[in-house]
């Protein structure tokens, strides 16, 4: 059965026009998650929300949980993952109010939990494409004909925060190739590759990044209201492409998102702690017979 997953970053705090829409805890072996999950559906399609950043933003970047985040999705049943996230601009010709469907990251986070895997059963899975394409060319033709400016394709760069880049930093992260930054992506996109999950990104710019000339003019007033305009829009957006993905969801996934694991475990069987068998029961369960 195909369920859209939905984490929503800095001004996204629910999803309107849910059907059956209810608040409920779903539990995790990696501890606490972020807030209690809304579920209902659209046009028919099952939808988890999650507020990444809890009601009434209570988490920073560097504190929420990643993993119990992810793991409870995954035991909910999501099957495709949308992370709506505010962001930063590196390039000028990407200014507030864009929207970019990522497919590349570099990761600058130093104090997070990055992998499910470790100590008694070991697994690597790759990053080459951290995103799922077939999730970017359905998002971006749900947003043809609409007044939304997307483009499909771009590099996010995650830092640790919860302060901004410094302007040295700015200038390097440019210089890097990179097209927006962050702060919550990662590890978000690492773990859902390591628990199946078809995942991508939908970054929204609500500023330039301290690199450009005029962000030291820049009033919280106009990111607030870029921040508001930016949800309605991703709101829209999700609302159009929700139709589009219980209609098309082929199976298996023919980006391989839904196999990453195949031959990612090292660990010998009879090498596997069994605590860490229990834990991954559902990120890991394809693959581990459980």
């Amino acid at each position: 059965m195909t369920m859209l997953g939905v984490l929503g970053g800095s001004g996204v705090y629910d999803i309107a026009g849910l059907v059956n829409a209810h608040w409920r805890k779903v539990t995790s072996p990696f501890g606490e998650t972020s807030d209690e999950f809304l579920f209902g559906t659209l046009a028919g399609l099952e939808v988890v929300f999650v507020p990444r950043h809890g009601r009434g933003h209570r988490h920073s970047p560097s504190s929420i949980n990643y993993r119990a985040n992810i793991d409870a999705l995954k035991r909910a049943g999501v099957t495709d993952l949308l992370s709506v996230s505010a962001c930063g601009s590196l390039r000028e010709d990407l200014p507030p109010g864009h929207f970019v469907i990522i497919d590349q990251f570099v990761d600058r986070t130093v104090t997070r939990e990055k992998s499910f895997f470790g100590e008694g059963l070991v697994a690597h899975v790759s990053m080459a494409h951290p995103t799922c394409d077939r999730l970017g060319r359905m998002l971006h033709e749900c947003a043809t004909g609409t007044s939304i400016p997307i483009r499909r394709g771009g590099t996010y760069l995650a830092m640790e925060g919860p302060q901004f880049s410094s302007l040295a930093e700015s200038r390097l992260y440019r210089a890097w190739g990179c097209d927006v930054i962050g702060m919550t992506n990662m590890p978000e996109a690492r773990l859902a590759r390591e628990a199946e999950i078809c995942f991508l990104t939908i970054a929204m710019v609500t500023d330039f990044d301290c690199w450009h000339p005029d962000h030291a003019h820049v009033q919280v007033a106009d990111v607030i209201r870029v921040l508001t305009e930016n949800a309605e829009n991703a709101k829209r957006l999700v609302r159009r492409f929700a139709p589009r993905l219980k209609e098309e969801r082929p199976t298996p996934c023919p980006c391989g998102c839904d196999r990453a694991l195949d031959s990612a475990l090292i660990t010998a069987p009879e090498a596997r702690a069994a605590n860490m068998l229990a834990k991954l029961d559902a990120v890991a369960g394809r693959v581990l017979g459980r």
